[in-house]
């Protein structure tokens, strides 16, 4: 069994308006390309047609991975526990001289490091998993060695 897909409700509600535009006007506009296409003649050599007909591919390999992202969903409030860190809590910590930051623990679909939001399965995600207020970690990335204490759970 694959590994459920942990969501925000804002990334949850993002996902489903996506699939709401693909799956109405998407394809409406996509089937009025095609028939554009077909009326001008041989299928051979149009390349409207054979370029509509690649991008009808994408459209719907992209309406399959949404409808199997929301199915199987788990939508992750704001943790009720915040003596712990996990999926849904905002986390501040600090590295040795440098500015404390927070981060927002978010599952990998929504995963953005420049904006605050780090995955629950990235290096430092996991390191910080299940830790508390005052913890010292350190965790080995891609960068290097970096050691942080978590100063606030939210």
């Amino acid at each position: 069994m694959k590994e459920p897909t942990y969501l925000t409700t804002d990334g949850a509600a993002r996902l489903q308006a996506e699939l709401k535009e693909l799956t109405g006007p998407g394809r409406e506009e996509l089937a009025a390309r095609l028939r554009s296409a077909i009326q001008m003649g041989d299928l051979s050599e149009n390349a409207d047609y054979h370029k509509a007909k690649e991008d009808q591919g994408f459209l719907e390999g992209r309406i399959q991975e949404l409808e199997y992202l929301v199915r199987n969903a788990v939508v992750i409030e704001k943790s009720a526990n915040q003596d712990i860190v996990s999926v849904g809590s905002h986390v501040t910590i600090q590295e040795a001289d440098e500015l404390a930051e927070t981060y927002h623990m978010v599952g990998p679909k929504e995963a953005d490091p420049r904006n605050g939001r780090i995955s629950h399965e990235s290096p430092i995600g996991r390191a910080l998993v299940d830790r508390r207020v005052g913890d010292e970690v350190e965790v080995e990335t891609p960068a290097g060695k970096i050691k942080f204490k978590i100063l606030k759970i939210e």
